[in-house]
């Protein structure tokens, strides 16, 4: 992925990020979602600062996905608040401050990748010279700027997952939300990503991320453990595993879901 960006937004950016450093990104309290019986979230508290990489680190049906989209406000809480940037979710003010990546592909597959960003671009209000000058960037970033007009539904996964991640953050937002966003990408791949939540970190941009790979975890800021909708555990990975007295996220992870059980 290219690094090339403006130097003037990435001060502006960065300027911004560092006046929210007093102020949470996320303030969670309380909060609870039942689907029917099941409990997918269970009185979950958390915080989460602006400009950090924050995982949420959990088997498949620990709650990530349903948390994520709370968040983003496409699902309302049985109980319970969300604060972004200090305003209840759901929030049209909030809203477009928001980059969505979701787990299950939401690209038009019958496109060209400039068509589905496009579209996008158009969903978050911008068009004309900011829209194309967006697209470029993007397209540039993620290493798809040979394949702009070639039709989505030719591309390899990997290439799907790139154009996915662009379209989310086509309109610079402040908080980042991705949902499983290596699965099924290879090991390179995924360190590209990785690398690249680094430098979004970098010009200011909160990222809360899931993922079922542990390995993953190391790089983020910090973590927050789920299992059956409950928070196991948070802190620094250094820490969690420091706390566990094991080697590796995996072995912690399974400490901290044992010990939950003992409790």
């Amino acid at each position: 992925m290219s690094d090339a960006f403006h130097a003037g937004e990435h001060d502006a950016r960065m300027q911004e990020a560092q006046g929210e450093k007093s102020e949470p990104m996320v303030v969670i309290e309380q909060l609870v979602k039942r689907f029917g019986k099941l409990e997918a979230i269970r009185a979950l508290t958390m915080t989460i600062n602006a400009g950090e990489t924050f995982g949420l680190i959990g088997p498949n049906g620990s709650g990530k996905t349903t948390l994520i989209r709370m968040l983003v406000g496409l699902t309302h809480p049985t109980s319970g608040t969300i604060r972004i940037l200090g305003e209840r979710v759901p929030s049209a003010q909030v809203a477009p401050l928001l980059g969505y990546m979701t787990q299950a592909s939401a690209l038009y597959l019958d496109l060209t990748a400039r068509e589905n960003m496009a579209f996008f671009c158009n969903i978050y209000g911008l068009r004309g010279p900011m829209q194309r000058q967006r697209i470029a960037e993007m397209l540039e970033r993620v290493d798809l700027a040979d394949r702009a007009n070639d039709v989505v539904g030719t591309f390899s996964g990997g290439m799907k997952q790139r154009l996915s991640l662009a379209c989310a953050l086509v309109h610079q937002p402040r908080l980042a939300l991705l949902d499983e966003p290596t699965v099924g990408v290879d090991p390179e791949l995924r360190r590209t990503f990785w690398n690249y939540f680094a430098q979004l970190n970098r010009e200011g941009v909160t990222i809360i991320v899931s993922t079922h790979h542990l390995d993953e975890a190391t790089r983020c800021t910090r973590l927050g453990l789920l299992r059956f909708g409950n928070l196991l555990a948070l802190d620094t990975p250094q820490a969690l595993l420091q706390r566990s007295a094991k080697s590796d996220m995996e072995e912690a992870f399974l400490y901290f879901a044992h010990q939950e059980v003992l409790a």
